[in-house]
């Protein structure tokens, strides 16, 4: 816990992602990313500098098997309010669009379930569960697939919406997020989506995974370039 608060401070305030007085929501996907942002979260409002409010919310993409019934008993324990917004994305997807490359779709309309639902908590931040892994492969696929340098912001002020989105955990690896999880025992809820595990993204995963065994500090080189260069909104403080 002490290295995961020490890490997600560091982010938090290198791109002063937390003012005084905010109302977050955390989005919670069910798996160990939004868990371990959510319990960290938790722990550092009781002595960040900045007083600060969450509440936890599942947007239900509609596959029945899956339970939130422990993370709702987790938010309990945490003092979190937890919100879940039904929805019917994966019929959308699969039944209705029959969706043949359904990530990028999903992800928009995910997205803007979530936005609706924290306006409607009355919350201006939304806390996503991205982490280092996360940006260096984004950074990846951007570049293998779009021909372009880029990556997600650190921060993103949404217009539109009023809403500014968070990345506290941008500094932690995920195998530190792994071990933290299985640490804390966090009640994983395992994704249903037909179409996980078959993404671009696990193609860029696993081809890093084989370049690292020649160049080992290969993605503290990527995450540094993004940062140094640096990236359109990836510039500190």
């Amino acid at each position: 816990m002490q290295k995961m608060l020490s890490l997600m401070r560091k982010c938090i305030d290198d791109y002063r992602m937390i003012e005084p007085g905010d109302h977050i929501a955390v989005g919670i996907s069910g798996g160990k990313d939004s868990l371990a942002l959510l319990t960290v979260l938790a722990e550092l409002r009781r002595f960040y500098p900045h007083p600060f409010t969450l509440t936890a919310i599942t947007i239900d993409a509609g596959y029945e098997a899956m339970d939130f019934s422990p993370i709702s008993e987790l938010c309990r324990r945490l003092g979190i309010p937890y919100i879940i917004r039904k929805t019917e994305i994966g019929k959308i997807l699969f039944e209705i669009r029959n969706e043949k490359n359904p990530c990028a779709l999903c992800a928009k309309m995910r997205r803007g379930a979530l936005n609706d639902a924290a306006l409607a908590a009355g919350c201006k931040k939304v806390a996503l569960g991205h982490h280092f892994d996360d940006a260096v492969e984004t950074f990846m696929l951007s570049l293998f697939y779009e021909g372009r340098l880029n990556c997600f912001y650190p921060v993103t002020f949404l217009d539109r919406r009023g809403i500014t989105v968070i990345r506290p955990m941008l500094y932690i690896p995920e195998r530190q997020v792994i071990n933290f999880a299985r640490r804390q025992e966090l009640p994983v809820v395992h994704n249903l989506c037909p179409a996980d595990k078959h993404t671009k993204r696990e193609e860029v995963k696993a081809l890093l995974r084989e370049l690292e065994h020649t160049h080992h500090d290969l993605r503290e080189r990527i995450f540094g370039a993004i940062q140094r260069y640096p990236l359109v909104g990836w510039e500190k403080e």
